[in-house]
């Protein structure tokens, strides 16, 4: 069956996770975007995607958002918003340097994983960081310390292999990862380095574990997976692994477009979830495109309930 053939009726049933799409990090982060125009008027400057997701950028472009790579693509005086994801201590202290009106749309997880890495680093510790190489949250992070304070551990393979030239070290890790693996790469690291020194709680985001437990929770009674979400969004390849692992066959697509009907020949059960920064528009889309093409019966699986908001800054509240 493709695209271009009649479509056919039968039954499909669809598995839904739950939680899925936005987090209370996400949704500040736009929140902080859409209040700036709000404020300010358009233009508002973003550096890096607010969040990594193409129907949200596209959407707050439409509103008047423009999106640079670098601060030296914003003019004076212009409004400027700081990613999600976090940024090195450089970003701000650049835009201060200039007088830019900017605002920090950092996850406050993301913030909390930066404090703790400025108190190992003012203890004379050496810090092994779990993440991924070029993941603007790993550049945020490694720019919260002096140079040479860092170590980038991605792989169990990397932290057998990992020589520190002391033995005062921390660990700290990126907020998207996967949580199995995680758990692997820090029992190394704790079994070759006992004094090492982690978090007091596990900086993986509880959006990410219970995106994974839930999408975990369906994988295993479905034929196919799909995980609406960005390629460059890192908590949505993690819900593909996790899926692909649990045995069904699995695809990352960004929304309902990106759909091969190919893939769905012969399947009887479907599982749907969304990365964290995935609107739940767009799960809906995926839907009605379902619709079209079978008689869908919809289970929605919940394995936790969330209700964490996070606060605005001052300056944006009476927006």
């Amino acid at each position: 069956m493709n695209s271009s053939q009649t479509p056919v009726t039968a039954d499909l049933k669809v598995l839904i996770a739950a939680p899925r799409g936005f987090c209370a990090g996400v949704e500040r982060a736009i929140q902080i975007v859409e209040l700036a125009l709000l404020k300010n008027g358009p233009p508002v400057y973003v550096r890096h995607e607010i969040v990594h997701n193409k129907f949200v950028v596209d959407s707050l472009k439409d509103k008047g958002a423009i999106f640079v790579k670098e601060l030296d693509e914003v003019p004076d005086g212009a409004p400027v918003v700081f990613s999600a994801h976090g940024v090195p201590k450089l970003i701000p202290a650049t835009a201060e340097a200039r007088g830019l009106a900017w605002l920090d749309a950092t996850c406050p997880l993301v913030s909390k994983v930066h404090r703790q890495a400025e108190r190992l680093a003012e203890q004379g510790r050496h810090i092994l960081f779990v993440g991924h190489a070029g993941h603007p949250e790993v550049i945020g992070t490694f720019g919260q310390v002096p140079p040479g304070a860092m170590t980038l551990v991605e792989t169990a393979e990397d932290a057998e292999r990992v020589q520190p030239d002391t033995a005062e070290l921390g660990f700290l890790t990126q907020t998207t990862l996967s949580v199995d693996d995680t758990a692997e790469i820090v029992a190394i690291l704790q079994r070759r380095f006992p004094g090492v020194v982690g978090p007091k709680g596990e900086d993986i985001c509880y959006a990410t574990s219970n995106r994974q437990a839930a999408v975990k929770a369906i994988a295993g009674a479905c034929d196919l997976v799909l995980v609406i979400g960005a390629e460059n969004s890192s908590n949505s390849q993690r819900l593909r692994e996790v899926a692909a692992r649990e045995g069904a066959a699995t695809h990352l697509i960004q929304r309902a477009a990106s759909i091969d009907w190919n893939w769905l020949e012969g399947v009887k059960t479907l599982g749907i979830t969304a990365g964290a920064s995935a609107p739940e528009i767009l799960v809906q889309e995926v839907l009605d495109a379902l619709r079209t093409r079978f008689t869908i019966i919809i289970e929605q699986v919940t394995t936790a309930t969330e209700d964490v908001v996070f606060k605005l800054p001052r300056s944006l509240a009476a927006a």
